[in-house]
């Protein structure tokens, strides 16, 4: 397996509680993030999402499709969320979110290890498309909240 650890900060010129509500709300990231091709529920968990499983399809810039499923394991509303990956990644994510004056900044980590033999093969080639590709993806996500949140705003990572 080879380890990934994947940093980005969006920047939104828009208040938390407009932000928080769309990051949180997984199911709806394919009307808005391009790059996310599905999201499924396959455990619902409690009141506030603690225990969900979902599996989600992520397509980049690359010729491959991703697929993994994330348990949601904890949730501060309105700034944290955090999962467990397993499937073709195994790792965590975390969401991260604060008011900075007019702005709210939002940093996801994402460390993770692929579980492809393909990808663990030639990632001595890949790690750099890899990270570019991530990084695109994250873009798309920016953009698309941007969009749909109707501000400026900056990606970096």
């Amino acid at each position: 397996m080879t380890d990934y650890a994947f940093q980005t900060h969006w920047t939104f010129k828009a208040p938390l509680e407009q932000v928080w509500p769309l990051i949180h709300d997984v199911d709806a990231w394919p009307s808005w993030w391009r790059g996310v091709e599905k999201v499924e529920v396959l455990e619902p968990g409690d009141a506030q999402g603690i225990g969900s499983l979902r599996r989600f399809t992520w397509k980049g810039t690359l010729p491959y499709r991703l697929r993994f499923n994330l348990r949601a394991t904890r949730i501060d509303a309105p700034s944290l969320i955090e999962g467990d990956a397993c499937g073709e990644l195994e790792g965590v994510g975390r969401w991260l979110l604060r008011q900075d004056g007019a702005w709210t900044t939002v940093r996801y980590d994402w460390n993770v290890r692929t579980t492809k033999a393909w990808m663990n093969w030639f990632a001595f080639l890949l790690k750099g498309p890899f990270r570019r590709n991530h990084d695109r993806v994250m873009g798309w996500g920016a953009e698309g909240l941007a969009k749909r949140l109707g501000c400026e705003w900056e990606c970096e990572g």
